[in-house]
């Protein structure tokens, strides 16, 4: 059955590419079913609004469901590769996805963008450069945020896997250098649906503010065991949680909750002065003309800020040789990181040969839940 989902799927989106016959192949792996449904989504239909040529060579998207999970995650990379002959691959939005894919991807010489931002050993992430925000860029702004509000102490409940673990190593390593003490940490499986033991032991403490690390719709579910718990202080978010999911899902019970996010979900609410203004609100008319309003989505922006990348790395590229071939792969990898300053929706990037992560420390934008919709504070 999952296979057959797969193959609908791939089939649906090289329609939407428009190209049968393709020069240049890019294989995409999200999350379309599962925990993080809720991220992978909102990218295929970002891809969906995408061109069907870059720099003249037709266009080929393959996209595959990893259903959140990182066994089937690495089967499909392994497919786009042998099979498809894909010349880039973009995903997985599910961090514990992403970072299994990035041996296969480095193994056959091919560039992953993560959807995700995957935490790679040093060396380890030679063809992986991110389209996300770090944790750490993300924890700078938040915590920025927190020492404003005069918050003090932090209690931490978060998924267990990698996109947790890297939450709380980058959020206690800026916390602490803010004088603000991190008092309990509790953990959460994504499937899971109950944290009312984790939430007990948090709320017992009473620190100043809990940070809530989830995704997606999965983020709604632990935030509202605190409340109901009779929790009074902040809440806080990652830019997983920067969905409408959250509010649907949650309902008023996560009324001014506070959010990290990159600029693309709030467009209008940028300064004219933001280097990312005039493509972040591109994104936004684009994908809410053809989903409907508030439909916009920190993921979505993702896939658009993909194609901003392609198409200046792509060119480079082609002066060294054509796609299909390794000399391509490896010219694409090397035009990304000569790429330089680059102005997407999410704020701008700069990836190098030291630096596949790439944003700065001022990217990070927070955010409030103000009568179920964003609100820049």
């Amino acid at each position: 059955m999952k296979i057959a989902k797969t193959l609908i799927t791939a089939a649906i989106a090289t329609l939407a590419a428009g190209a049968a016959m393709a020069d240049l192949t890019i294989g995409v792996v999200l999350p379309l079913t599962g925990p993080a449904s809720g991220l992978g989504i909102p990218m295929k239909n970002a891809i969906a609004l995408w061109p069907q040529s870059i720099a003249g060579e037709k266009l080929k998207v393959v996209v595959l469901d990893d259903a959140t999970d990182p066994t089937t995650g690495v089967k499909n990379t392994q497919r786009l590769i042998t099979e498809d002959k894909v010349d880039v691959i973009i995903g997985s939005a599910a961090t514990p996805v992403a970072i299994p894919m990035a041996d296969i991807a480095a193994e056959s010489g091919t560039v992953q963008l993560a959807a995700s931002p995957a935490g790679l050993p040093p060396g380890k992430d030679k063809w992986t450069f991110r389209l996300p925000q770090s944790n750490g860029v993300m924890a700078y702004a938040m915590v920025g945020h927190m020492k404003k509000q005069g918050i003090k102490t932090v209690g931490f409940l978060g998924y267990t896997d990698a996109y947790g673990e890297l939450w709380l190593k980058d959020f206690t390593a800026e916390a602490e250098k803010n004088g603000i003490k991190v008092t309990g940490v509790e953990r959460f499986a994504r499937a899971d649906t109950s944290v009312t033991a984790q939430a007990l032991k948090l709320t017992a403490g009473n620190p100043d503010a809990i940070l809530v690390v989830a995704s997606g719709s999965g983020a709604a579910m632990p935030e509202k065991a605190i409340v109901e718990r009779g929790y009074k202080g902040k809440i806080y978010q990652t830019h997983a949680a920067a969905t409408r999911d959250l509010m649907r899902i949650g309902g008023k019970d996560v009324e001014g909750t506070l959010v990290v996010s990159g600029p693309a979900v709030i467009a209008e609410q940028l300064p004219d002065s933001h280097p990312s203004k005039k493509l972040a609100i591109d994104f936004v008319q684009k994908y809410e003309k053809a989903y409907g309003p508030g439909s916009r989505n920190q993921f979505a922006g993702h896939s658009y800020d993909a194609m901003i990348v392609l198409e200046k790395a792509v060119p480079v590229a082609l002066k060294k040789a054509k796609p299909g071939t390794k000399e391509f792969r490896a010219a694409l990898r090397d035009a990304f990181e000569g790429m330089g300053r680059t102005v997407v929706a999410h704020g701008v990037l700069d990836w190098t040969a030291q630096d596949h992560w790439g944003f700065t420390n001022e990217t990070g934008v927070m955010l409030k839940v103000v009568n179920g919709d964003w609100k820049v504070e």
